[in-house]
C-alpha cells in the first residue's frame, strides 16, 4: 500500500497562496478536515518547534477520518538541535542557568534532561496514540552528525526515549550513506526496528547533503522529498520555507517511481511525504503523485 500526503497542512505560506483551501475553509479544523478528504496522512511538523499541548492532538484526531495517520515529528532538543528557550516548558525553563534562559539556542545533552523532555513529548501526543493514529516519529538529526559511533548509541538513546513508540530516522550529512558505511547503517536500523528515511534533496557533490538511496529496515517504507532548491538550502538567515521553495517535475517525480515501486513490494505501507512546503507545492506534487501511482506510469 502506498500512502501520500504532506508534512504541513497548515503552512502559512501554503494559506496564503489560495491554491488549495477554499475561501470558506479558514479555520484550522476545517483546514484539517478540508486536507484529510485529499490525503489519508500528514507528518506534523510544528512539534519539532514547541511541545504541544494535549488537547491539540486530541483536537487533531477528533478532526479526522478513523484510518487517518499522523507522523510526528520529534522535538528538537531530541535530535539535538538548538532550542529556543522560550519555547521549552515552563518547567524545564526554570532549572537552566540564567545564561542559558536568555541566549537564542541552547543544546541539552544531560540524559537526565532528555528523558524528562521525552516524557512530555510523548504525553503530549498520546492522544494520537489512543485513537490509533499514531504513525511514526520522525527523528530528522542536523546536518552535524555525522556517522561515527557514539551517534549509532545516541540513535539507541532516542529510541529508548520514545518507549514502543516506532521510530523513522533521516540522516542530513552525507557520510552515512556513502557507499562504505551505508550497508552497516541498514543493518543497524533493521537490528533495532528503526525505519529508514529515503530522502531527497539538493545535491552540491559533497557530504553536505545526503544522496538519494532507496531502502527500508522495516515493515514500512518511508520517503520524504524536500525538493531540490540548490539556492536556498544552504542559506543562513532566510525564512525556512523558502529552503523548500521548490516544485518537482512530472519528470522528477515519474523519476521516483520505479524505486517506490520497487520497495512497496517489500513492506506492508510505503509512505510518501512531501516536504517542498513552500505555498502550495507539496500538496500539487503529493496529488499529482497519487495519480502516477494510481495511473501505474513511470
Amino acid at each position: 500500500m502506498i500512502i501520500t500526503g504532506t508534512c504541513s497542512w497548515a503552512e502559512k505560506s501554503l494559506i496564503r497562496s489560495g491554491e488549495f483551501y477554499p475561501k470558506e475553509v479558514q479555520s484550522p479544523e476545517g483546514r484539517l478536515k478540508y486536507y484529510s478528504e485529499h490525503f489519508s496522512a500528514v507528518e506534523v511538523d510544528s512539534t519539532y518547534y514547541v511541545i504541544p499541548d494535549k488537547k491539540n492532538a486530541l483536537l487533531w484526531a477528533q478532526r479526522t477520518p478513523e484510518n487517518f495517520i499522523f507522523h510526528v515529528k520529534a522535538f528538537c532538543a531530541l535530535t539535538g538541535h538548538g532550542v529556543d528557550p522560550i519555547r521549552l516548558p515552563e518547567e524545564f525553563r526554570h532549572i537552566l542557568k540564567d545564561d542559558d534562559k536568555f541566549g537564542k539556542y541552547i543544546y541539552i545533552k544531560e540524559p537526565a534532561l532528555l528523558k524528562e523532555i521525552a516524557i512530555k513529548f510523548l504525553e503530549a501526543i498520546d492522544p494520537l496514540k489512543k485513537a490509533g493514529k499514531l504513525g511514526l516519529l520522525v527523528f530528522q538529526f542536523p546536518p552535524w552528525f555525522k556517522y561515527m559511533p557514539k551517534n549509532l548509541d545516541y540513535l539507541l538513546f532516542c529510541m529508548v526515549l520514545m518507549q514502543d513508540i516506532p521510530i523513522a530516522v533521516e540522516f542530513r550529512h552525507g557520510s552515512w550513506l556513502l557507499p562504505e558505511h551505508r550497508q552497516s547503517v541498514f543493518r543497524f536500523l533493521r537490528r533495532y526496528r528503526m525505519t529508514y528515511i529515503t530522502a531527497d534533496e539538493p545535491q552540491y557533490d559533497s557530504l553536505a547533503t545526503v544522496p538519494f538511496v532507496p531502502s527500508v529496515t522495516t515493515n514500512t517504507g518511508f520517503f520524504r522529498f524536500h525538493g531540490r532548491n540548490k539556492n536556498n538550502w544552504l542559506r543562513k538567515g532566510i525564512e525556512t520555507s523558502l529552503r523548500y521553495d521548490y516544485e518537482y517535475s512530472d519528470e522528477e517525480l515519474k523519476s521516483f517511481i520505479p524505486s517506490i515501486v520497487s520497495l512497496e513490494k517489500q513492506v506492508a505501507r510505503t509512505f510518501l511525504m512531501f516536504n517542498n512546503c513552500h505555498g502550495a507545492s507539496a500538496i500539487k506534487n503529493a496529488l499529482r503523485m497519487k495519480g502516477l501511482i494510481a495511473g501505474g506510469k513511470g
